[in-house]
C-alpha cells in the first residue's frame, strides 16, 4: 500500500477531514526501524537541525501527522508528533536515546551511531558534524496500522 492510500485509510476509518501529513522513511535500516515503530519500541527519532535551516524546512510540529514508509516507500503506519524539542547533540538525554529503540537503548549507542550518521550526512551539503551541533528532537505514537 501506498504512502497516500495509506494516509486515505487513515482519515477514513476516523471521520477526519484531510488535515495534510507528511512522508518519510528512516534514514539507515529504514525497514527495521519502521517496524520498531510499528512494534512500539521506537516512539522517538532525531535528525539535524542545520539540514531543516538550510532546505528551509519547517520543524515538526505538536500534532502533526506523519506515514512512516518503508525502504520500497510502501506505507506502514501513520504517527503522530506529541513533542519537539531542540537540543545541542550533546545534551540529548539517556530517556530520548531510550525511546529511540535503537541496538541497546543506551545514550552511548544512540551517540555512536548518530553522530556517524549526522556527520555523514552534513558532510554531502559541505557541512560538519560537532557535538554542539543542534539536533531536532521529536517523540510521536502511532495512530494507525493496517
Amino acid at each position: 500500500m501506498t504512502g497516500k492510500e495509506l494516509w486515505e485509510a487513515f482519515i477514513r476509518n476516523n471521520n477526519l477531514s484531510d488535515c495534510g501529513y507528511g512522508a518519510f522513511a528512516f534514514g539507515i535500516e529504514a525497514d527495521l526501524l519502521a517496524h520498531l515503530v510499528v512494534i512500539g519500541e521506537k516512539t522517538a527519532t532525531a535528525s539535524a537541525y542545520p539540514l531543516y535551516k538550510l532546505e528551509n524546512e519547517p520543524l515538526p510540529k505538536v500534532g502533526a501527522y506523519s506515514v512512516v514508509l518503508d525502504s520500497n516507500d510502501n506505507g506502514v503506519c501513520v504517527i503522530q508528533t506529541h513533542k519537539v524539542t531542540v537540543v545541542p547533540f550533546s545534551e540529548v538525554t539517556a530517556e530520548h536515546a531510550y525511546k529511540e529503540g535503537e541496538g541497546d537503548k543506551s545514550l552511548d549507542y544512540w551517540r555512536e551511531v548518530h553522530e556517524k550518521f549526522f556527520a555523514e550526512c552534513l558532510n554531502e551539503v559541505g557541512l560538519k558534524f560537532t557535538s554542539d551541533m543542534k539536533v531536532v528532537c521529536e517523540e510521536f505514537s502511532v495512530v494507525f496500522k493496517e
